[in-house]
């Protein structure tokens, strides 16, 4: 989506009409020339909307509208999951006007007219706007066209979404699970059990789960089932982690003493030590603190197991409340624990306000971000609007006065008490080996805060990116926060067989209505047409609250996350939209009850798979992530612990170019890639080079071979020639002589009587170097007139050739038969192994 840049296609903006009017005296909201926005068709062709979801349908449009934030026009489309703004000269999404519905805190129309010194104001039209303050920290402004009705229409369409009837008319049951279809969360419950009871031979199932067998057990806990049917604690899971000392019985009758039975259970426990940390809610000591319970009791020491050395124990009760809030509460019952009562324990309070005091200071941070930001919702310049170097009014003081106002706003405040009391529990159980049991009142917003964050700093598992949805699954949504309510979504209703109904529950805080300040001394607000206001004291941006805390360690600790500022950015963007159904109802009955997980899609899949999309580089990833160095407990000092703001999620509206605070991440993504890919090559040549080397060492085996071969056949040819040159002597001697043609053919002839002997040598075509020894032949043949001649030319040969001949005629070498006609010698057709059978004795070969 493109970031929202502003337009020239219009020749007064809203700026320029305050500035002129403060000039002439006469300026008014009419100074914006309508006339002048380039002529739009009336209804947007839907085929091209391919911006849209699946499932995601268009129910009104507005057209020509303004949005005052960044002073662009376009138009302006409520669908079924969102609100959407479209640039009107690109027809692209602007993300600063796109708001899922849901993210909607709250919506109304405004009326306002411009000052004027002119006497006739009511002659002066009315400018009709349409304010939209989201959970996200943005309060949006869009100017509609004067004298139609299209803000009218955009908003019944706001009312009709954001509204629906039943729980099923969310756009998370419309979408459906899709591709990312949801793997029970129950069974991911069990596995982190087993995984914090060292069960890690065993596998949670929906198997086991129906018939009961997932109570396991080590030496010191046990899972119970006794919440299976959600009977006992119908905002706790359906299993606990409890002490192995403590029985089911005892439990049932021990949780009728806590506030809405949600008695203590062990959230996490120490692999080594077998120190644990535990969340229930309040005791119900009652006015005069007096009440007790032996069940209860038996139950808190049990989390005490015993230390090596055979000593107790230490345990420390820490309630997440201002000690007056706790002695308060004692008005209805409820209370604190009396150290004196429970054995070996210390109560200590932790001082962090309730959801009241969270609500009313985030509405200031975001009326302070909305002020002071660069596309705030007032449509006034101030020199930021145009980048200028004057700052806050021009001067130093009232630039101090506008950073004192964030102070003010409490926030930062706030997410310093929530850090502080969790680094004092993770201090507690990793350097005292003491276990913590936490609670506020009810036992699921502080409580959840602290234990969950105390976890992450604990356990090294919660500081991935599987390890985080397990944190996030087990204390925040097993344990029953109240996501419908404190974070305004549609909640369910009705028992029995009553059909669920919705009820939406959103903020009553008291940030004022009109997107007009009037510091500015140019615009008021006349009249509220109408609005639109989710007044529930239920409200609460706890969870909201705890994410910042984990962006505010990841400053801290930046090499201790596998996961990016990035990923908690759009993990709350799509918690707090409703797109997916992870987050929908208030507890896991309900979630149960309503079919949530099959009916809907899984946002950790869709997570899931945006990081696939990319790999390693993708910007949910920490660049800097190091699982090595910090593999142990965080446990950051008191001096470590102050909060600043958390640029990517406060800034990201009011001031886009500052919230950029993640650009080192993404060059030092960039260096990773770049070095991932140096990688990638240098294996690469480094494969090639390593397949060079073979081949070349194949080709030297194969060449040392074929010199091998060339030597042997070297040597044959030396003999062979060797061979050829002792049987021409030897034929020469008798007085031949030997003709050797171009053809390669071979004749002797003995000069004395050329028809008694001829030698014929043929060299054959298809010779072969390695076997040359059988393709030469050498034949000499007799041919004679009648037998005497024959007889005497052969005597004559043999008595040349041979010195061993007898004088009597006789044959000193008989097994030669050389004396004989037709024989290997005489009248012989022979080759090189022939020759060398015959054994010839080198006195037979004179020098040349």
């Amino acid at each position: 989506m493109d970031v929202p840049k502003h337009r020239s296609t219009r020749t007064t903006s809203l700026r320029d009409a305050s500035d002129s009017s403060k000039m002439e005296g006469t300026g008014s909201w009419d100074a914006i020339e309508w006339t002048k926005i380039e002529p739009i068709p009336r209804f947007v062709s839907h085929a091209n909307l391919d911006f849209l979801l699946e499932s995601e349908q268009v129910a009104a449009e507005g057209h020509g509208v303004v949005l005052v934030n960044t002073d662009d026009a376009g138009t302006l489309m409520v669908t079924n999951f969102r609100l959407i703004f479209l640039s009107e000269g690109t027809r692209k999404v602007i993300a600063l006007g796109t708001i899922p519905l849901a993210t909607i805190e709250k919506y109304n129309k405004i009326a306002v007219k411009v000052q004027s010194n002119t006497r006739n104001v009511d002659k002066t039209p009315t400018q009709r706007l349409l304010q939209v303050i989201g959970k996200d920290m943005r309060i949006l402004v869009f100017s509609f066209r004067p004298r139609t009705k299209q803000r009218r229409v955009v908003f019944d369409a706001l009312h009709r979404c954001t509204k629906p009837s039943r729980l099923w008319d969310l756009y998370a049951f419309a979408a459906g699970p899709s591709r990312f279809q949801n793997t029970s969360p129950l069974v991911r419950l069990l596995d982190e059990y087993f995984r914090l009871l060292c069960l890690d031979s065993y596998r949670a199932s929906i198997d086991i789960i129906e018939n009961g067998s997932f109570t396991l057990s080590n030496d010191l806990w046990r899972i119970s089932g006794v919440n299976a049917n959600y009977a006992m604690c119908q905002s706790y899971p359906f299993a606990l982690v409890v002490p192995k000392i403590i029985s089911d019985d005892e439990v049932l009758q021990a949780c009728s003493f806590r506030a809405r039975c949600r008695l203590p259970v062990v959230s996490w426990c120490h692999p080594l030590t077998g120190a644990v940390v535990a969340r229930s809610s309040q005791p119900l000591v009652g006015l005069m603190m007096n009440m007790r319970s032996n069940l209860d009791e038996k139950l808190v020491a049990a989390l005490c197991s015993k230390l090596e050395n055979g000593s107790r124990r230490k345990l420390y009760i820490a309630d997440a409340r201002p000690r007056k809030n706790a002695l308060a509460n004692g008005a209805m019952g409820g209370g604190s624990e009396s150290s004196s009562n429970y054995f070996q324990s210390e109560v200590v309070f932790l001082g962090i306000d309730n959801i009241h005091a969270m609500r009313e200071s985030f509405v200031r941070l975001r009326e302070y971000m909305d002020t002071h930001g660069k596309a705030s919702s007032d449509g006034m310049s101030s020199f930021l609007r145009q980048g200028g170097s004057t700052w806050g009014g021009g001067n130093l003081s009232s630039m101090s006065a506008s950073v004192s106002t964030l102070g003010d706003s409490g926030w930062l405040l706030h997410v310093q008490s929530v850090l502080a009391g969790a680094a004092w529990i993770a201090a507690r159980v990793a350097m005292e080996h003491a276990s913590v049991l936490v609670h506020c009142s009810d036992g699921w917003d502080r409580t959840s805060q602290l234990v969950s964050l105390a976890n992450l700093l604990l356990d090294p598992y919660y500081r991935t990116f599987t390890g985080f949805q397990a944190l996030v699954e087990k204390d925040w949504l097993a344990f029953g926060h109240p996501f419908s309510d404190r974070v305004g979504m549609p909640s369910v209703s009705g028992t029995g067989n009553m059909p669920f109904e919705l009820s939406r529950q959103s903020s009553a805080g008291s940030f004022p209505a009109s997107p007009m300040r009037q510091s500015s001394g140019t615009f008021s607000s006349q009249t509220q047409a109408s609005s639109h206001s989710n007044n529930s004291n239920n409200y609460s941006p706890i969870f909201l609250q705890w994410v910042d805390c984990v962006s505010q360690l990841m400053r801290m600790y930046p090499f201790a996350f596998e996961f990016s500022a990035a990923f908690l950015v759009d993990f709350v963007d799509c918690m707090i939209s409703c797109r997916f159904g992870n987050f929908l109802c208030n507890s896991e009955k309900e979630r149960k009850l309503c079919n949530v997980y099959e009916a809907c899609g899984c946002l950790w899949l869709y997570l899931a798979d945006l990081r696939t999309s990319e790999g390693g580089s993708h910007v949910h990833y920490n660049p800097f992530y190091d699982s090595l160095k910090h593999n142990g407990p965080l446990l950051p000092p008191a001096a470590a612990l102050a909060p600043t703001l958390w640029p990517q999620f406060h800034l990201r509206w009011a001031c886009p170019e500052e919230a950029q605070s993640g650009e080192i991440e993404a060059k030092c993504r960039k260096i990773v890639m770049k070095y991932s890919e140096m990688q990638k090559a240098k294996e690469m040549a480094e494969r090639k080079a390593k397949e060079v080397t073979n081949s070349m060492e194949s080709l030297n085996v194969e060449l040392r071979r074929e010199k091998q071969i060339n030597s042997s056949a070297m040597n044959m040819a030396k003999s062979a020639s060797k061979e050829n040159m002792a049987i021409k002597r030897a034929i020469q001697s008798m007085g031949c002589k030997v003709h050797v043609s171009s053809s390669g053919e071979c004749t002797v002839d003995i000069e004395s009587n050329p028809d008694i002997l001829c030698c014929s040598y043929r060299k054959e075509s298809n010779s072969n170097v390695r076997d040359e020894k059988k393709d030469v032949s050498v034949s000499v043949v007799v041919t004679a007139d009648d037998d005497d001649r024959c007889n005497n030319a052969i005597g004559r040969v043999c008595e040349y050739l041979c010195p061993f001949r007898s004088g009597d005629g006789g044959c000193r070498w008989p097994n030669g038969d050389c004396a004989q006609f037709g024989s290997q010698y005489v009248g012989l057709k022979a080759n090189f192994d022939a020759f060398d059978q015959m054994s010839i004795n080198d006195s037979y070969f004179k020098s040349e």
